[in-house]
This record gives C-alpha cells, structure tokens and sequence, in this order.
C-alpha cells in the first residue's frame, strides 16, 4: 500500500508538491517512515486515504479503519441502500414520527441548518422533486425573483430534538443525505487517524477531501481542475489543516442527445443548475464545505461569493460558465490563475 508522494490523489482537485522539496523533506524525517493508503470505490465514488507513518503493519491496520468507517457511514446514511437509515425514514416518516439514529438525526440538523442558510439552495429533499412542468418552472422563476433557490421542501422536514424523531408533513417527501454525508465521511476518517496518531494525512472521498497536518513541513498545494479539460489546472492553492471540497458539471454527469448533463440538480426545478461550471470551498469541516460547494454552484458566482462573505472561516473558488474565475476575497493563498507551473514544481 505504498505510494509515490508524486502521485495525483483525486479528481477534480489535485494534489501536488515540488519534487525537489519532497526529497529534502522525506530525508529529513525518520528513515523508517514512509507513506501509505490506498484507493477503492465506496459511497459511488473514488476514495483514497494517505498516510506518513513509520510503521507499516500500523499503517495498514490504520487505512484499512477508514474505509471501514466510510463504509459504515456508507451503508446507514445511503437513500439507496434498502436497509439504511435513511431509506427507512423515507418509508416511514409520512406516516408517522420515526426515532432516528443518533448520528444520522444530528447530520439532518447540520443538513437543516444549511438549507436555511442558503435559501434552499442546499435541500435534502431535493429526491421528492421530479420533472417540472411549465408551471411549475414559472413558479420557480418567481421564487428566483424573491431571492430563495430552492423548493423549500424541507420545510416539511419537522424535527423534535427531545424525542430524536423526524416526521414529514407531505406525502411524497423524500429526504437523501448525498450532498453531504461525503463531507462527513472524510471528517469521519480523518477523527480516526487523529486517535492513532496520524499528524499528516489525506481522506478523499470523491469531491470532498480532508487534509490533517501539512505536507512535512511544506503547505498542501491544491490544483482546481479545469472544467473544460479535466487535465488542466487553473488554480492551486496552498494549505495546512483544512477541508476541501468540490462540486462541478463534469464530475458525475450522463450523456443525452449528444450533450453532457450534470446531476448537480437545482431543487426548485429539478433541473441541472446552469451559469457555474465549477465551485469549490475551502474551510476547517468537510461537512460544510461539502453543502457549500453544492450551495454555491447553484446559486451563481454573485450570490455563492456573497454567501461565503458571511462566513469569516469559508473560502472559494468559482468557474462561471464562461470559464472566468472568481474567488472570495479572503483567498489570499490563490497562487495562479491557469498558469503553467515551472519545471521544479510539477508532479
């Protein structure tokens, strides 16, 4: 379970250091330490979890806890998955309140929490939306114009902390925690390497990624994909310690009639979002830069950078579509905007 330091550990954000500095840095440490991880599919994505240890058996007993968890979390918060939590409150809840699991009641909350915070824009019940009709798509234009992105669905998500109960107040609401149990997947995982020990690491999951530490010495260096090609980068940041997340049209999308179309699904028309490429959030939790980078995609380069402008420990990247670049004004770490990187500092 072995890896080079130099390779690329997830799409669409990229993780790279110089080759020279890396030398330098793993001559520095312990001989005896390395790094270590693996890749596999879980959650219907790419993860990967890296490592620096100098125990092999303890590194490997380490990453293999993480994709237990992962898969854990997988299977109780996955709308998918018959047998989850999840799907079974959406059996159930119409009917009558259902005591939720502990853990996946206070991700609702946090997941509630979010949809008032954007308006809608992030909507757990975005599953209960299907294809509008005309109407329905003149009443999404009206509630565009009073500011609000969503159809408001969770509203009919009624809660009562006391009895850790959910209960829905429409029948045919469905709730899906895909939006953002990824981001608490790799909080997940990096929490269980915290416990044993582990000062530098990388969790992926999919567009969500944690990163413990800094890179030995020297900050992480994020590349952002560019949406057109997927192999380019427009952007690279410089960071220690944070959660980065990333939601884009080109990650997970299907083909119809010759055209890509994206899942990043705006809740009021049930309708792929359109005007952003790409959006990306930077912060100390992946739970929320994970709701955020969704939030942001939907609700446009003007509206999403005004969002993160109120949140003092949140930062991002957006691609219009167009593909102009705009980030918020507290990223002062942007180290080029779609510029070649010299020779010393490729992968």
């Amino acid at each position: 379970m072995r890896f080079d330091v130099k390779d690329t550990l997830c799409r669409p954000l990229r993780l790279g250091f110089g080759v020279a500095a890396c030398g330098f840095l793993l001559m520095a440490q312990d001989a005896a330490a390395d790094w270590f991880g693996d890749t596999r599919e879980l959650m219907g994505a790419t993860v990967s979890v890296r490592i620096w240890d100098d125990n092999a058996v303890q590194a490997e007993r380490s990453v293999d806890a993480v994709f237990a968890e992962i898969d854990r979390i997988d299977k109780l918060m996955n709308s998918q998955i018959e047998t989850s939590e999840v799907a079974m409150i959406n059996r159930e809840a119409t009917t009558h309140p259902v005591v939720v699991n502990p853990e996946v009641f206070d991700l609702m909350l946090r997941a509630l929490d979010i949809s008032r915070l954007t308006r809608g824009a992030f909507d757990i019940t975005f599953g209960s939306v299907t294809k509008p009709s005309g109407e329905d798509l003149k009443q999404a234009g009206a509630v565009s114009t009073k500011r609000d992105y969503g159809s408001r669905g969770y509203l009919q998500v009624a809660t009562n902390t006391r009895n850790r109960t959910v209960q829905f107040q429409q029948p045919g609401t469905r709730i899906s925690l895909g939006g953002i149990f990824g981001g608490y997947a790799v909080e997940r995982g990096a929490e269980i390497l915290i416990e044993r020990g582990i000062e530098h690491a990388v969790v992926t999951v999919g567009g969500d990624t944690k990163l413990l530490g800094d890179h030995l010495g020297e900050s992480w260096k994020i590349g952002i994909s560019d949406p057109q090609s997927n192999e380019d980068d427009v952007a690279s940041l410089l960071i220690d310690d944070q959660a980065v997340s990333t939601s884009g049209d080109y990650v997970r999308y299907f083909s119809e009639d010759g055209e890509r179309v994206h899942r990043i699904i705006e809740p009021a028309t049930g309708l792929p979002a359109t005007g952003v490429r790409s959006a990306t959030v930077v912060g100390p939790d992946a739970v929320i830069t994970d709701a955020l980078s969704t939030s942001v995609f939907i609700m446009g380069v003007s509206d999403g950078i005004n969002l993160l402008k109120t949140l003092p420990d949140y930062e991002g990247i957006v691609i219009d579509a167009e593909g102009n670049l705009h980030y918020s004004e507290g990223l002062e770490y942007i180290l080029r905007k779609g510029e070649p990187e010299s020779s010393e500092s490729q992968n």
